[in-house]
């Protein structure tokens, strides 16, 4: 029977002929006739035109059917010039009323699923990446009801419904949560302790924000730095609010007994917050050194504070050098006649000039030390420039690069701090003593200019070396480089004749870590071997073996045998004496010492535990685009107004995805 021409079929691939058996089960239409019309151009041949552009494509030929994948490509790529026009401003009809994308899929949809441009829409999971947009950019929560954003997701998703402003926010919430799940496995299973800091941020409300973040080492010998908390208190807040913070933290995160230092920025706790976080801390934490390593201060704090106060000493003249640069940036002809003058007294230098920021000393420093290689043209600028009249003296530069010869130490100091990845504690006791010797030899010059501005200075950084420069000392002796050789050459430096007195509170540290830690593996083992235990006694008194050979006369256990073999028997060497005896390792210039202690733990058991505490010990509470801070950060307004649980899950989640 001959087809008619301009007819649409109704199954799939083949147009239905009248003679069709009335019990062949009719497979279902495709989509694709939407766009095509099949017409009969001889015998034996049918061909199929598109609707939009006319052009025609082979469909039966002498009964053979052609199918429609190409007819689809046609419509699904964009070969199709006038309906590709079309579909950039209207999408059309189906069958049955609905708006359909102009790239039809290869099947049917199912039921529940949506299909645009060949690609099944999800809505869920197109909520799910929109809250992990949110948390990855800080966009705000409110930008799922903004209508440019809705106008721009359905030109490109017709389908989409935009979520509500309680939906998104659970959704974050709900990631959040997730996330802190697979957190919590990683720190329940890893095989050493864990350092936490405590940062905190302020509010035009009256809240602050201390953000507590974990640092610790997983048994592969990977560095994490996860922020676990952030917890909304009063500011000027209550002496007890640190201490429920950390309280919280312990809590949450499953670290009653597991904590092996804190640091924070002494400047906002007094002595009496001090000693309360001690005493909380020496009562569900093993007292190790006495108690030293809980509460450390915050190196990128300390080093802000002098360079805050040295700028502080010389505003007057920075205020000067900072105008000067303004009136060369104000312009462009200012800055025309400054080139000018540059070429002209053929000064070599090619720094640019930058304003500073006040709030980032760092710029600051930057500012100062171009504007003094271009010095030579700022002092002769009012000649070609009657606009310039700002009065710096020789002797106002020579003070200007004095200062930036010690703010130098600090910046590369701080620099450290900015690194990725985030460096361990070994290479700090390097730097930290370094300013300490610089600060002490500035003071002893006979310059009066430079022994007031660094008097102050080198006053409030020995307290801090005084207070640090053990657990950074033990720090670098766990550095297969070093040991205790950079201990000793840098206390000879830093302590004269009193440096063996430093050098024993080291040495005697150590030893006294390596204790406690052999005595913890050691119950852990015995723990975890109570049964083997119950075999062994019940063994001797089957075999009638005498068990007082495991434990002697006055009730000391073989351990302690043990124990006071290694530590006062000089014919015995310790796993730590072993390790300081050694040769130290050659020094390279990439030196992974974390993979170092990896691939030395079998032969190091009890040290490499101890390495893994100390090297992720943290000197600085602040994040790297904190760390050259003046001032205390600020949550913005959009954010203080915010849930403590949203706040917290906005920003933890954000943290977690970064370190992925």
């Amino acid at each position: 029977m001959e087809l008619d021409a301009h007819v649409t079929p109704d199954n799939n691939d083949v147009i239905p002929y009248s003679g069709t058996q009335p019990n062949k089960r009719m497979r279902k239409k495709s989509m694709v006739w939407e766009y095509f019309t099949v017409e009969a151009v001889g015998a034996g041949c049918t061909r199929a035109y598109c609707n939009q552009c006319k052009k025609s494509f082979s469909y039966i030929t002498d009964s053979k059917l052609a199918g429609t994948s190409h007819l689809k490509r046609h419509i699904s790529m964009g070969i199709c010039q006038v309906l590709r026009e079309k579909n950039q401003q209207i999408s059309y009809p189906k069958t049955d009323g609905s708006q359909y994308n102009a790239n039809p899929p290869k099947k049917r949809p199912r039921e529940n699923s949506r299909f645009t441009n060949g690609i099944s829409f999800d809505q869920e999971r197109c909520n799910h990446d929109i809250a992990k947009m949110i948390i990855l950019h800080d966009y705000p929560l409110h930008i799922v009801k903004q209508q440019g954003f809705i106008d721009f997701l359905r030109i490109l998703q017709p389908q989409f419904n935009p979520s509500c402003l309680n939906s998104i926010e659970r959704d974050c919430i709900g990631i959040y949560l997730r996330k802190k799940q697979n957190m919590l496995n990683v720190i329940n299973v890893i095989p050493g302790q864990v350092n936490l800091t405590m940062e905190l941020w302020t509010s035009n409300q009256a809240m602050g924000y201390v953000f507590v973040r974990g640092h610790f080492i997983d048994s592969d010998w990977n560095l994490h730095r996860p922020i676990l908390n952030v917890v909304t208190v009063p500011f000027p807040g209550s002496e007890d609010s640190l201490n429920q913070t950390l309280v919280t933290c312990l809590s949450d995160w499953h670290l009653e007994g597991r904590l092996f230092t804190l640091a924070l920025d002494k400047s906002f706790s007094s002595e009496n917050v001090i000693e309360n976080l001690r005493g909380l801390l020496s009562v569900k934490n093993p007292a190790t050194l006495n108690g030293q390593l809980l509460n450390q201060n915050c190196y990128a704090c300390v080093l802000s504070r002098l360079a805050a106060d040295a700028l502080w000493a010389m505003r007057e003249t920075i205020s000067k050098v900072r105008d000067s640069v303004k009136h060369v940036k104000s312009s462009e002809t200012h800055k025309e006649k400054f080139i000018d003058l540059k070429q002209h007294l053929q000064v070599p230098s090619m720094v640019n000039l930058s304003i500073d920021d006040p709030c980032k000393w760092d710029t600051t420093y930057h500012m100062l030390v171009a504007a003094c290689e271009l010095k030579e043209i700022f002092i002769c600028l009012d000649t070609t420039d009657s606009d310039y009249r700002m009065t710096l003296t020789m002797d106002d530069w020579k003070q200007v690069e004095t200062l930036c010869t010690y703010l130098k130490y600090l910046y590369d100091a701080a620099k450290i701090l900015t690194q990725q990845p985030y460096p361990t504690s070994n290479l700090f006791f390097a730097e930290v003593s370094k300013i300490q010797v610089e600060l002490t030899q500035a003071v002893f010059i006979q310059d009066p200019f430079i022994r007031s501005l660094i008097f102050p200075l080198h006053e409030n950084f020995d307290q801090y070396w005084r207070e640090s420069c053990i657990i950074l000392a033990i720090a670098v002796t766990m550095d297969p480089r070093h040991k205790m050789k950079l201990v000793e050459f840098t206390f000879a430096k830093t302590f004269g004749e009193n440096a063996g007195a430093w050098i024993k509170i080291v040495e005697d540290g150590l030893r006294d870590l390596f204790i406690e830690y052999s005595t913890q593996m050691f119950l852990k083992a015995t723990n975890d071997d109570d049964g083997d235990d119950i075999m062994i006694k019940e063994t001797c008194q089957e075999d009638s073996i005498d068990c007082s050979l495991f434990v002697d006369g006055d009730g000391l256990s073989d351990y302690e045998f043990y124990i006071s073999d290694f530590t006062g028997n000089p014919q015995f060497k310790s796993e730590l004496e072993e390790y300081l005896e050694e040769p130290l390792l050659t020094s390279v210039e990439e030196f992974d010492i974390l993979n170092w202690w990896r691939v030395n733990g079998l032969k190091y058991p009890t040290l490499s535990r101890i390495a893994s505490d100390i090297l992720s010990l943290p000197v600085s509470t602040l994040s790297a685009d904190s760390v050259f801070d003046t001032r205390i950060r600020k949550m913005d307004s959009y954010r203080s107004s915010l849930s403590s649980l949203t706040l917290e899950a906005l920003i933890c989640a954000k943290d977690w995805f970064q370190s992925e």
